[in-house]
C-alpha cells in the first residue's frame, strides 16, 4: 500500500534521469565538491580559537565569520540555480569553485574581522552558493529509484572529510599558523572547478517556452521569465512554505555542535587533539549515516518526511546531550554522544533535499532547492552567533548547546503540519502549469460553455417547433 503512489511518481520521473550512466561520474564530482564546501565549513572550528586569539575579539564577533559564509551560501543558492536554467550548470559550477578558492586566499592575508567576513564570508560563501544547489539537482535529475541512496554516497564526503580535516587543519595551523593554512585550502578549494567541468552542457528547451517571444522585449516579459527561473511560484503553496519554515528552524542549531564543539571540549579540559577527534569521530559516523538512510530510504517501507523526522528528533535530542556529558569530565561519555549525534545528523541530510522533489515535483526541483537555501539563510546567520552570545553571557556552552536542539525538535513539530502528513502514501506534487497551458485550458473552458448553450439553444427551438406542431390551433390563437 505505501508503494502506490511513489509509484506512479516514479513513472513521471523516470523520464527525466536513467537512473545511473554519466550520472555515476557526476555522483563522484559530489563527493570531492561538497567535502570541500560543506566539510571544509564543518571543519573551521578550528580556527576558531585561533581567531579569538590573534583578534582578541569575543566568541559572538569570531562566530560572524562561519555564520555569513554559511548564510552568504544559502542566500546565492537561488541566483545559482536561476544561472543553471538561464545558462549552463558547467560554467556556474565551475566559476563557483573560482570563487571559494579565491575567498579563502584572501582571507589568509586579513588583518582585521571585517576582512574575513568579506573574504571567507561573502566571497566563499559566493562561490559555495553556486556550486552546492547546481550540483545536488543535477545529480538528482540523473537518479529515480536510488535518488536518496546517491544522495547518501554523495553527502558522506562530509562525513569522511569533517574526520579528516579537523586533525588536518590543527596539524597546518601548528605547522604554517592559521595564515598558511588558509591559503593552503583556498588551493585545495580550486579543485572545485574540474568537478563542475564534469557536468554536460544542458539544453534549455523548456526556458524560451515560458515567455512568448512576441513580447520578450518587454519589462513584463523579463520579469516573468526571472519569476519562471527562479520558481517564485513555490512561495504561494502551503506544502512548500511548511516544509521550508521547518528546515530554517533545523538550520538554526544543525551547524552549532560543528562550529562550537571543539571549543566546548577544549573548555571542558581536553587536549586540542582531543578536542579534534571529537568532531573527527563525528564524521565517522556521518558517513555511515548517510549512507545507511539513503540505502533504508529507497527501500520505500517508509514516506521520506516520516523518516526525515525521526532523524531530525534524534539529532536534536543528542544535541542536547552532548554538553550534559562533559560535565562529569568523561572523554568516552562525551565520544560516545557525540557517535550518535554525528549518524542522526548525517542521517538527515540527503532526506532534507530528497523530499524536495516529493513536494514539488522534478521539473522545478533546481528552483526549489534554490529558495529552500535562500529563505534557510537567515536562520544559518542567526544560529551560531546566537550560540557564541549565549557562551558570553553564561561563561559556558550549555545553553547554546541546549538552545540548538530545541530549535531542531521544534523543526519536527513543523513538519508534522504538512498536508497529509499522517498519510502512507505520498501526495503528487503540484505541477507548474505555464502561460500557453493555461490560455489552451481557458480556450477549451470558453468552446466547452459555447457548445452548452448552443445545444441549449437549439433544443429549445426544437421543443418550441414540436409544440407548434403538435397544437397548431393554440398557437393560432
Amino acid at each position: 500500500m505505501t508503494n502506490n503512489k511513489p509509484k506512479v511518481e516514479g513513472r513521471s520521473d523516470e523520464a527525466e534521469g536513467p537512473d545511473g550512466g554519466w550520472g555515476w561520474v557526476l555522483v563522484g564530482a559530489l563527493f570531492v565538491s561538497t567535502s570541500l564546501v560543506f566539510g571544509l565549513m564543518r571543519s573551521l572550528g578550528i580556527f576558531f580559537v585561533e581567531f579569538v586569539q590573534y583578534f582578541e575579539e569575543s566568541a559572538q564577533a569570531i562566530s560572524w565569520i562561519s555564520s555569513t559564509g554559511l548564510a552568504a551560501q544559502q542566500f546565492f543558492s537561488p541566483l545559482g540555480a536561476a544561472l543553471c536554467n538561464a545558462y549552463d550548470a558547467r560554467v556556474v559550477v565551475m566559476t563557483g569553485g573560482v570563487l571559494a578558492g579565491l575567498g579563502l586566499i584572501l582571507a589568509s592575508q586579513a588583518t582585521c574581522l571585517v576582512h574575513l567576513y568579506l573574504t571567507m564570508g561573502l566571497i566563499s560563501g559566493l562561490g559555495w552558493g553556486l556550486i552546492f544547489t547546481p550540483m545536488v539537482a543535477t545529480v538528482m535529475a540523473h537518479f529515480t529509484r536510488r535518488r536518496t541512496l546517491v544522495l547518501g554516497l554523495g553527502f558522506s564526503s562530509i562525513g569522511l572529510s569533517s574526520f579528516a580535516f579537523n586533525p588536518l587543519f590543527q596539524l597546518l595551523v601548528e605547522m604554517y599558523a592559521w595564515r598558511g593554512a588558509l591559503l593552503i585550502l583556498g588551493g585545495l578549494s580550486l579543485n572545485i572547478v574540474a568537478c563542475g567541468a564534469l557536468i554536460h552542457p544542458q539544453r534549455h528547451s523548456k526556458a524560451p517556452a515560458k515567455v512568448d517571444s512576441a513580447s520578450r522585449s518587454s519589462c513584463a516579459s523579463v520579469l516573468n521569465r526571472v519569476s519562471s527561473y527562479l520558481e517564485l511560484s513555490l512561495l504561494l503553496e502551503r506544502p512548500y512554505i511548511t516544509y521550508t519554515l521547518a528546515v530554517t528552524l533545523l538550520n538554526v542549531g544543525y551547524f552549532v555542535p560543528y562550529f562550537h564543539l571543539v571549543a566546548h571540549s577544549r573548555q571542558a579540559g581536553f587536549s586540542e587533539y582531543q578536542a579534534a577527534f571529537v568532531m573527527s569521530a563525528a564524521g565517522v559516523t556521518d558517513i555511515f549515516g548517510r549512507v545507511v538512510s539513503g540505502w533504508f530510504s529507497d527501500l520505500r517501507h517508509f514516506r521520506l518526511i516520516h523518516l526525515l523526522t525521526m532523524w531530525t528528533t534524534l539529532a536534536g535530542v543528542f544535541i542536547m546531550l552532548l554538553p550534559v556529558s562533559s560535565l562529569s569530565g568523561s572523554y568516552t561519555a562525551l565520544i560516545g554522544i557525540s557517535l550518535l549525534y554525528g549518524f542522526c545528523s548525517g542521517a538527515l541530510t540527503s532526506l532534507v533535499f530528497a523530499v524536495v522533489p516529493k513536494i514539488v515535483g522534478v521539473e522545478r526541483m533546481m528552483g526549489g532547492l534554490g529558495l529552500l537555501q535562500l529563505i534557510e539563510s537567515g536562520a544559518g546567520l542567526l544560529g551560531t552567533p546566537m550560540s557564541g552570545l549565549l557562551k558570553d553571557i553564561t561563561g559556558n556552552y550549555i545553553a547554546s548547546f541546549m538552545v540548538a536542539g530545541s530549535f531542531v525538535i521544534l523543526s519536527t513539530l513543523t513538519m508534522a503540519t504538512l498536508p497529509h502528513y499522517f498519510s502512507c502514501t505520498d501526495p503528487l506534487p503540484l505541477q507548474r502549469r505555464s502561460l500557453d497551458d493555461k490560455d489552451e485550458g481557458l480556450h477549451s473552458e470558453l468552446k466547452l460553455m459555447n457548445s452548452v448553450s448552443s445545444d441549449k439553444n437549439h433544443k429549445g427551438v426544437n421543443d418550441l417547433t414540436d409544440e407548434v406542431t403538435k397544437y397548431p390551433q393554440d398557437c393560432v390563437g
